[in-house]
């Protein structure tokens, strides 16, 4: 660890212990006052939080910097809590005699391995309101989906189900502020059940990629708007008819480059793609779908990513004609995803290798639908020069110029054959590539495909 970074943890742990040491005085005064027991206070809000007006940390830039007040740091500092000093809000575990189990107003909800208390809504309201209800009442805009909190993926409230209260509501707080609130790190969220996406990345470059003009062209519409959205909509005054965020659609076959030209868009803007995992997305039960997907959206509502869909007709196929109710629950579950597709304010990647499967309503409304065509013979050899390196490990037989020309194969089909032929020449005592091992490499991916060597 670096000094720096020893700096920042510690500029952050004294930061936090200032604040949980309020944050237990609140608490403890809350209970006093709600059960009408001796209290130096007469209001929580006699507690002064602590000054951050020479707070140089992570955590006191961020209350600073959102102007958080009272009632937003009390609820961050319980969200943080579990996580850094769980043992504060062990007095919650208090049992209510008269009916043997825990205070239904102080909330909570039960870890399947954590012991300690995990915070709800609830029990943010309990602490800010006690028995006021129209300040209950005020809270609840904490919550909700334009406050800051929401707006910045700070904290979520993840409800049990439907049906059930609306503070019943897990209060979690963002994996991403949990690191830089603590470590001071700026943490890139993991592939899980609760983000099923993976960051994408390539070593390889735009001269690396062959497309068609045509193509080319669509991608670099993308290119601009990422990089000018701002100067469209604002400085030219476009945002009442155009909406933020960008839909593309790239179809085609297999291995002509939708992924590879997805991550060099992002790499070019700066910015991180993340690849949707759409087996952990689609669920048979009722709602779960939505909610998989809604994850990854809240997730990326302000983070500046580019969201890739591969496969995407799995997801965002066409609606039915309703013949039973499971067909309409399909429908409206497609509905729902192109919905949240429309209204997310930034760059959307939709992959598919049948444009002809994607709902016809949702396609009509993409801003580029670029075709990627399996490569012509020219296409094809810059492909074959350009995985080979300037033709090192080639042995002297080997014709490029042969291969591109007598058989038709995608980029990803060619990065197969070379990898077949790279592997086979090490086993070999020249370890040398031979036109016969790049044929047999060939031939086994023409059979992949179903096609006639």
């Amino acid at each position: 660890m670096s000094s720096g970074d020893k700096a920042v943890i510690n500029a952050n742990a004294a930061s936090l212990e200032s604040e949980i040491a309020w944050f237990s005085r609140v608490l403890d005064a809350r209970i006093s006052l709600y059960f009408e027991q001796p209290c130096a206070y007469r209001d929580i809000y006699d507690l002064s939080p602590p000054s951050l007006v020479h707070d140089d940390s992570t955590y006191g830039q961020l209350v600073s910097e959102c102007g958080f007040g009272f009632d937003e740091r009390l609820v961050l500092i319980l969200a943080l809590i579990p996580h850094v000093r769980p043992q504060s809000l062990d007095t919650l575990f208090v049992q209510n005699k008269n009916f043997e189990r825990g205070f239904t107003e102080f909330g909570g909800w039960k870890a399947k391995t954590h012991g300690g208390f995990l915070p709800t809504c609830e029990t943010a309201s309990f602490i800010i309101a006690g028995h006021d209800l129209a300040k209950r009442f005020e809270i609840m805009a904490l919550f909700e989906g334009d406050h800051v909190f929401a707006q910045r993926g700070i904290l979520r409230v993840e409800h049990p189900g439907p049906g059930e209260p609306f503070f019943s509501g897990a209060l979690l707080i963002a994996t991403e502020y949990l690191y830089r609130l603590t470590s001071g790190v700026y943490h890139k969220p993991d592939y899980s059940i609760n983000f099923p996406a993976k960051r994408i990345t390539t070593q390889l470059g735009w001269d690396d990629l062959v497309l068609p003009q045509e193509v080319l062209e669509e991608v670099e519409n993308i290119n601009t708007w990422i990089n000018h959205s701002q100067t469209l909509l604002h400085d030219w005054g476009l945002h009442k008819a155009i909406r933020p965020g960008y839909r593309s659609l790239f179809y085609g076959p297999p291995g002509t480059g939708k992924t590879l030209t997805a991550t060099l868009i992002g790499a070019r803007a700066g910015v991180d793609v993340y690849r949707i995992d759409l087996s952990m997305v689609i669920s048979k039960y009722i709602g779960e779908t939505e909610k998989n997907l809604a994850n990854v959206f809240d997730q990326a509502l302000n983070k500046n990513w580019i969201l890739f869909f591969d496969e995407a007709d799995a997801l965002f196929g066409k609606r039915t004609q309703t013949t039973s109710s499971n067909d309409r629950y399909a429908n409206q579950e497609i509905s729902y995803l192109l919905q949240r597709i429309e209204d997310f304010p930034g760059v959307v990647i939709l992959a598919t290798n049948l444009k002809a499967n994607i709902d016809e309503a949702f396609a009509r409304r993409f801003q580029t639908v670029a075709y990627f065509p399996l490569p012509d013979a020219e296409q094809r050899l810059r492909l074959w020069h350009g995985m080979l390196n300037g033709k090192r490990r080639l042995a002297a037989n080997v014709s490029l110029e042969a291969l591109a020309e007598q058989h038709e194969l995608s980029g990803g089909a060619i990065t197969n054959v070379v990898r077949y032929g790279a592997i086979r020449a090490l086993q070999g005592s020249d370890q040398l590539i031979t036109q016969a091992q790049l044929l047999k490499g060939v031939a086994r991916e023409l059979m992949k495909e179903g096609r006639t060597p």
